[in-house]
């Protein structure tokens, strides 16, 4: 209790309801990790003579595929294009970014119906070289490597941005000092600019493997066993909630651990400093390397946008029997209105927390802020399982006081909800408002708030005629982001959305699993489209930076 009241001392009485929101925030968290002191679940002996230790083994392949697969596609890609000159280089500076706007699971789809037996692909070499089923062999797209194939083409660019600025801010100096010591451009790369650009690399790929922890959809459809499709099966196959948390938590400490690499990459960030002197000057390389430089960036953002995307549109256009039909409406209205509460609400928390932690610093509400945007790296499975422990038992609770003292059938309140849905999206992605908010007050100077009170006005007032205004960029890339995250989030919308209540994301999962792809994507190509909105608007900023 003194260490308490030590902490709370002086703490104004105005932040204690934000510090009760957080701690609801953190709610889902607790919920997973307190499964572990609840003993084992009743399918837990089931689950670690059968399937736990190939949950393990796959999870940890499908980590170990993609983070060499992103390292190799991103700091490539980055190298040639942050320092060296080539045909298009300056189209595909932002041109390999476009994958981002496709999550994972819609182009496991896409390739799928291409490279499946059905697929145009087989069916061209079986026509052209008249050869039926079983004659000839053809990779299984469906399989733990097809999986890794996939989630490396859309989360390459997490690596190539955060390397791309790295390398492209690192001091001519070091360039100078590798030729003074004649090196070659490969030795001045894996000796010099490799290891200084080494924290902005773990970090992408960090972020990188957090998504491909939090996927559900890819494996699912591929028919992977990992944690997040063996979450799912214990609660809906085995109805199992408790071993459904404890999953969840052994798949949570995956991520702490992740977190922790990252942590170590930003304790040495001081090796990436650059220094004074301008940035490295790019070379002009040789028209054959230049041409075979510019060939695989084409490649990359064909494979990894440009195909899926025609498919997508082909399907969409020429083969859906649905079409932009009337259900489709309804489920783009779903989508957006969901989508444009949770922005709003999300929004709006991040300004309360990161305005009030610049009125009044605390180190325990500072801590607090800290630990409520740690939702980001949590995956949907997880914060969907952490919701309905807690909310559920609420429910419950509310139900049998009722029954007790009114005879009244209140009936599951909140469970089911779109209120729990958009308290998951809440939590899952508020560290993207808040990291774009609190950015944004960064730059505004705190001489501007001593103006204010000098003028005697009072925080609403200066939020209202000085902050908001010059945080207008902030917060409308904040709504942006956390509209499209919201609108291409799967595995919590599949779990807690409302009974009948079908969104873009939850409609086109279901279709491409009754194998249904061309009715799926007028679905599937509107969630891309309007993902292209966020890497437009980051490749802006870049610019404008840069400039």
């Amino acid at each position: 209790m003194k260490f308490a009241s030590k902490w709370l001392q002086g703490l104004p009485w105005h932040l204690w309801p934000l510090l009760l929101i957080i701690a609801i925030l953190l709610t889902p968290i607790i919920a997973v990790l307190s499964s572990f002191f609840q003993g084992a679940a009743p399918s837990w002996p089931h689950l670690a003579e059968t399937v736990l230790w190939q949950y393990t083994l796959n999870s940890i392949y499908l980590v170990l595929g993609v983070g060499f697969g992103v390292l190799a596609l991103g700091v490539s890609s980055a190298w040639f294009v942050a320092r060296f000159e080539f045909f298009g280089r300056r189209q595909f500076e932002w041109l390999l970014l476009l994958p981002l706007s496709m999550p994972a699971y819609i182009i496991a789809y896409t390739y799928t119906g291409i490279l499946d037996f059905s697929g145009p692909v087989q069916s061209f070499i079986r026509q052209t070289f008249s050869v039926g089923y079983g004659d000839y062999y053809f990779p299984e797209i469906r399989s733990i490597g097809g999986a890794i194939i996939m989630m490396s083409l859309v989360l390459y660019p997490y690596v190539y941005l955060l390397a791309r600025t790295s390398f492209k801010n690192q001091s001519q100096s070091l360039a100078d000092a590798g030729k003074t010591l004649g090196l070659s451009p490969w030795q001045s790369f894996y000796r010099i600019a490799l290891p200084v650009a080494r924290p902005a690399i773990i970090a992408g790929t960090v972020l990188a493997l957090m998504e491909t922890l939090a996927d559900y959809g890819t494996v699912q459809y591929f028919g992977v066993n990992v944690f997040s499709t063996g979450i799912f099966r214990a609660w809906f196959g085995l109805d199992d909630a408790l071993a459904a948390r404890q999953l969840a938590s052994v798949l949570l400490f995956m991520v702490f651990a992740l977190l922790l690499l990252e942590r170590l990459a930003k304790s040495k960030a001081s090796y990436s400093v650059s220094g004074t002197s301008k940035s490295s000057s790019r070379r002009t390389l040789t028209p054959v390397i230049g041409a075979l430089v510019s060939l695989g960036c084409g490649l990359l953002l064909f494979f990894g946008f440009l195909l899926p995307f025609i498919q997508l549109l082909y399907w969409a256009l020429f083969e859906s029997t649905k079409g932009f039909d009337q259900e489709y409406w309804q489920l783009l209205g779903n989508s957006l209105k969901l989508a444009g509460i949770t922005s709003f609400l999300t929004v709006l928390l991040a300004l309360l927390l990161s305005y009030s932690q610049r009125l009044w610093p605390s180190k325990l509400f500072s801590g607090g802020v800290f630990i409520a945007g740690l939702g980001y790296a949590i995956p949907g499975t997880i914060i969907a399982v952490g919701v309905m422990a807690p909310f559920s038992w609420l429910d419950h609770a509310i139900h049998d006081f009722f029954e007790n003292y009114s005879d009244i059938n209140t009936g599951l309140l909140l469970s089911g909800t779109l209120f729990i849905l958009v308290f998951a999206y809440m939590v899952r992605f508020l560290a993207v408002a808040l990291g774009n908010i609190q950015s944004g007050l960064l730059n505004i100077h705190e001489s501007l708030d001593d103006a204010a009170k000098s003028l005697g006005y009072s925080p609403w007032q200066s939020i209202t005629r000085i902050h908001l205004p010059l945080l207008r960029p902030s917060l409308i890339s904040a709504a942006l982001l956390v509209f499209v995250d919201t609108l291409k989030e799967l595995p919590a919308t599949l779990v807690l959305r409302p009974f009948n209540f079908n969104t873009l994301a939850v409609k086109s999962f279901e279709l491409a699993n009754d194998e249904q792809l061309a009715n799926a994507a007028p679905s599937v190509i509107t969630i891309v489209l309007i993902g292209l909105i966020p890497v437009i608007l980051l490749n802006t900023f870049m610019q404008r930076r840069q400039n």
